[in-house]
């Protein structure tokens, strides 16, 4: 069982000293965010990880995309919800509260993103983003041109595809580790 202040329940100290380089993205988290993100404490105890882990995650959620941060925040909890990802539930549950203003928005799509009222675009995407998470060897073109039917480019789904991806790998690290969620998170956009 995770210990209160442990990131995990794996017992792997973060570096210490932390190499200023990550102390200032650290810090950066705090003043932002107001807390350190468990995650990237988790990560701390091998720098080459940590970085490997955010460069992947800062390309994916917030660089150039025709996907808007709150639609990559919103595959993320698809996928989540479906891998029933603890962590990534209540931190990405919290982005899309925060991102769209809308509380129930992000209960929904923790809960069960089909009940949301959502566009024929986000519909789309998020079924695209289930398939990929629950038999991603039956995708076919039929799905991909169901993307394009509602707009998305070729690199779009491409981003679909990478974030859809991306958040399978980090649930199941989340939950093979114990990872639990900053308390903050639980309070914020409600």
């Amino acid at each position: 069982m995770t210990q209160p202040d442990a990131p995990t329940a794996l017992n792997l100290p973060m570096v210490d000293p932390l190499p200023e380089a990550t102390q200032k993205y650290f810090d950066v988290c705090q003043d932002k965010l107001g807390m350190v993100p468990n995650v990237l404490r988790a990560y701390a105890f091998d720098i080459d990880k940590l970085n490997a882990f955010t460069a992947m995650y800062n390309d994916l959620m917030l660089g150039a995309s025709g996907l808007t941060k709150l639609e990559r925040e919103m595959i993320a909890v698809c996928v989540s919800s479906i891998n029933k990802c603890y962590y990534c539930l209540t931190a990405h549950g919290a982005a899309v509260r925060q991102l769209s203003g809308d509380p129930k928005l992000g209960e929904m799509l923790v809960m069960n993103w089909r009940v949301a009222d959502l566009d024929a675009r986000q519909t789309a995407m998020l079924e695209f983003s289930e398939k990929i998470t629950t038999a991603s060897a039956k995708i076919t073109e039929t799905d991909r041109n169901a993307l394009r039917a509602v707009g998305f480019s070729d690199r779009d789904i491409w981003d679909i595809a990478s974030v859809a991806a991306f958040y399978n790998m980090t649930n199941r690290i989340a939950s093979a580790t114990d990872m639990r969620p900053n308390d903050g998170y639980h309070a914020q956009a409600r």
